[in-house]
């Protein structure tokens, strides 16, 4: 029994890019459209969106069912909120807020195993094939195709992305250029010349330390992201897409409404007029 390699690793050892879509909604259909329509992974999340275990192991098991990656930003906080999702089959975690070496150096420990970290061993859950794999064989997989990504949203964190890219055992960095121009003053500007400077710094550390560079949204020309550095795109997000397409809907029908004859147009307003 083999278990699963990471679809996002592959496609980056392939020197492709990789897409995700960025889930707000916790029902597990949107990720299996999401793997419909071919996006190589789904991030989903506990830091801003009201998912407990449960919901995030269905959500876990839709992306495994159509044989995409579920990357789960963690909410910030101990080792158990860390490696549940690992256990419940994520190919990765997205931990926020990261802001020193040592703080990534002491989620490595708790989320990689022996050489890498100090992981406490179980197997017995899908990530271990339920105890069906040989414990050499899980810990290997674990160590090599399970993907740790940190995210680096504010100044402090900035300063130090150099000395965090290179601890062993992190797999990845994304910039966050919202709460960053947030943290600087600027909120929501996210093309600021000093937000933007910030995303090149970050992205320059993964690539000098061979990590992956992930980027939260096409934030930038493609061309301009790919020569940076960047390899895991995030697309969109769900809600996005949902409220994009209610809201063309609607104009569809305000202009339907408004290009009827003066003798069937309603005579009193509507919500589309």
């Amino acid at each position: 029994m083999k278990l699963r390699p990471s679809r996002i690793r592959q496609r980056v050892r392939d020197n492709q890019f990789a897409t995700t879509l960025k889930i707000n909604l916790n029902d597990p259909r949107v990720i299996e459209i999401a793997g419909l329509c071919g996006v190589d992974g789904v991030w989903l999340c506990q830091e801003h969106v009201p998912n407990d275990w449960t919901s995030i192991e269905n959500q876990v098991r839709a992306a495994r069912l159509h044989d995409i990656d579920a990357l789960v930003r963690v909410s910030k906080g101990s080792y158990s909120d860390y490696v549940r999702s690992l256990e419940a089959g994520a190919a990765g975690i997205i931990v926020p807020h990261v802001e020193s070496a040592e703080e990534a150096q002491q989620i490595v420990e708790w989320t990689r195993f022996y050489p890498l970290g100090k992981r406490a061993l179980d197997g017995g859950n899908i990530d271990g094939a339920f105890c069906l794999v040989p414990t050499e064989d899980y810990i290997k997989h674990a160590n090599e195709e399970v993907t740790l990504i940190l995210q680096i949203e504010s100044p402090e964190g900035l300063e130090q992305v150099e000395k965090i890219a290179a601890v062993p055992g992190v797999s990845g960095i994304m910039f966050g250029p919202g709460d960053f121009s947030h943290r600087i003053g600027k909120v929501g500007q996210i093309t600021d010349p000093v937000v933007v400077a910030g995303r090149k710094r970050v992205a320059a550390a993964c690539k000098a330390n061979g990590l992956f560079a992930m980027t939260a949204g096409l934030v930038a020309p493609l061309a301009e992201l790919v020569e940076e550095g960047h390899s895991i795109v995030n697309i969109g997000a769900d809600v996005i897409g949902v409220s994009s397409y209610i809201q063309e809907r609607v104009q569809v029908m305000e202009d339907a409404i408004n290009d009827l004859p003066v003798e069937l147009k309603p005579t009193t307003s509507t919500a589309y007029v």
